[in-house]
């Protein structure tokens, strides 16, 4: 794999270029895990094993995160896999990729937590829960996941371009 440098807020940093790194970036902000002050059947309605169905705007999205042409022509169609469980307050989001690489974060809905993309890079991130809505705020875009219909809603917005993804449970 060759080294490239790619810039984050203002910062140029050294990753490895892999096609699944780079369709992990809009992905890894649905790499979360979420616990809930106060439980109640929404926050439980995203436990369970997810598969993406349709997907909005990846391509302006993804050209915005600076991801090379080729790399958003191959990830275009894959199914992405996302696992989530909940113990008590605890929940674990797992995106599965078709490389069978994975990424796993945990954490506490309003406390700060350790988070990770499936590229390896490592920040943190206080996950908020509101109106039955996953809240977090990465570093080049916020996210939200929500329980629609009986689809999982994630939706990542840097600015005005926004990457929409509809998943069904499997």
């Amino acid at each position: 794999m060759q080294m490239r440098q790619v810039a984050r807020g203002g910062k140029y940093i050294n990753r490895e270029s892999s096609w699944s790194q780079y369709l992990a970036l809009p992905s890894a902000c649905l790499s979360i895990s979420a616990l809930t002050p106060s439980l109640n059947t929404t926050t439980m309605a995203f436990a369970g094993r997810w598969e993406t169905e349709t997907q909005e705007g990846y391509d302006e999205f993804c050209k915005l995160l600076g991801i090379p042409a080729d790399i958003i022509e191959k990830g275009r169609d894959y199914k992405l896999i996302t696992e989530v469980t909940q113990d008590g307050d605890n929940f674990s989001w797992t995106q599965i990729y078709p490389t069978n690489a994975k990424v796993t974060n945990k954490f506490t809905v309003g406390k700060e937590c350790d988070m990770e993309t499936i590229g390896g890079k490592k920040f943190q991130a206080t996950v908020n829960m509101e109106g039955g809505k996953l809240s977090v705020t990465f570093p080049n875009y916020h996210h939200t996941s929500e329980i629609s219909g009986g689809k999982l809603i994630e939706t990542s917005k840097a600015g005005s371009v926004v990457l929409k993804r509809t998943s069904k449970k499997i």
